[in-house]
């Protein structure tokens, strides 16, 4: 049978107040075309379909005609939700998913477990099983009694011994030779490299799991949440298809694409990444203001970081000078670190009035009225 593993769209992302809708419609364009051209029996949509838990009307349009342009294909389809999603708001579509033929499991509900398994069978005959395991937050993987009562070290344990179970159940049947299994999840595993735009409090240790949570018995590993693509070591295949779109300058250097899988119940899986191109690349560019104005501008957004230092009207001339600058901010090198000796030497013997006029002048908004209405208020305080 043929996969293909998707995964992070962020349908909704606004980056530095810029849409992106026009982006997510051209690279979901892109990945339905090669759906088209590969003829996959079936498409998995490893989580977070949106960037946000509240999406507008727009986004939702976007994921669900994108959903059911994968289903024509003729290939199943299998989503779930991510820590981005709202996964009962996802459950909520579950009725028009399945009159789609899609099958769409936002969160792990209080039910049979089976509700999390799908099985199916391909036009050629080979059957196929995915255990489907949407994101599950700490709070809700680790009960409250454990939070308040175990060690931030066992807490941690524990939520992994939680994923751990959970899969091991959804996989109970993945011992029968004559077909192929497969998981789908939206979680962090140890030993994974992030994408640079992931949400920082569900890809700390706390959210990350072993490899070793996965049955060897699996043909292959559908994972979603980091957003570069990646193989991860395991007792069976692992992988992330990363994200089709850099979400953030963060991601500028990797490499969007998706992931197509081939395999049987008796071969190992063959696994090859197909590039994805639509979207408008992210750049950084550096320098003073004289170079920025010599530089050829870079196709794509830009993150600039100005040799300047800062004063009114900075930004507004960077802006002039490239219009599709989104970030622009003063270069990192020339901003003394906090504390460091030239900062302290900078400091020592000066008053707080003598600090705060430098800081003002030093941003540009050196005005006479504000630094005396600090005086007032630092004489007042320290009475």
């Amino acid at each position: 049978m043929k996969i293909l593993h998707t995964s992070d769209w962020h349908v909704g992302k606004v980056l530095k107040g810029q849409s992106r809708a026009e982006e997510h419609k051209q690279v979901l364009a892109q990945v339905i075309e090669i759906a088209r051209q590969e003829r996959p029996d079936l498409v998995v949509v490893a989580g977070d379909l949106y960037d946000t838990g509240s999406p507008t009307p727009e986004a939702t349009r976007l994921v669900t005609r994108a959903l059911t342009a994968l289903r024509r294909t003729g290939a199943d389809v299998v989503a779930i939700g991510g820590n981005h999603d709202n996964g009962p708001a996802l459950d909520a579509l579950r009725p028009w998913a399945e009159a789609a033929g899609i099958v769409l499991r936002g969160s792990v509900r209080d039910t049979n477990p089976a509700d999390l398994v799908v099985d199916g069978t391909t036009a050629g005959g080979e059957r196929w099983q995915l255990a489907a395991l949407p994101f599950l937050s700490h709070r809700y993987a680790v009960r409250a009694v454990e939070m308040y009562e175990l060690t931030a070290a066992e807490a941690t344990q524990t939520y992994a011994d939680h994923l751990g179970r959970v899969l091991a159940r959804l996989t109970e049947g993945f011992d029968e030779p004559d077909r192929v299994h497969l998981v789908t999840a939206h979680l962090t595993v140890v030993g994974a490299s992030t994408g640079g735009g992931e949400r920082d409090a569900h890809t700390v240790m706390g959210y990350a799991v072993p490899a070793t949570v996965f049955p060897g018995t699996a043909h292959y590993v559908a994972l979603g949440h980091l957003h570069r693509a990646q193989r991860v070591d395991g007792p069976c295949p692992v992988r992330y298809s990363g994200s089709p779109i850099a979400i953030d300058f963060g991601e500028q250097e990797n490499v969007c694409s998706v992931t197509l899988v081939e395999v049987t119940a008796r071969t190992a899986a063959q696994v090859r990444e197909v590039p994805i191109s639509a979207a408008v690349p992210l750049r950084t560019v550096r320098g003073t203001l004289a170079q920025l104005a010599e530089l050829e501008p870079p196709e794509g957004w830009l993150r600039v970081f100005v040799r300047e230092q800062p004063r009114a009207g900075l930004r507004e001339e960077v802006q002039e000078l490239l219009p599709r600058a989104l970030e622009i901010r003063i270069d990192p090198e020339l901003v003394p670190a906090p504390g460091s000796g030239a900062r302290a030497a900078q400091r020592a013997g000066r008053s707080p009035q003598q600090l705060f006029a430098d800081y003002l002048a030093g941003r540009g908004h050196d005005d006479d009225g504000v630094r005396e209405l600090f005086d007032e208020l630092f004489e007042e305080v320290d009475r």
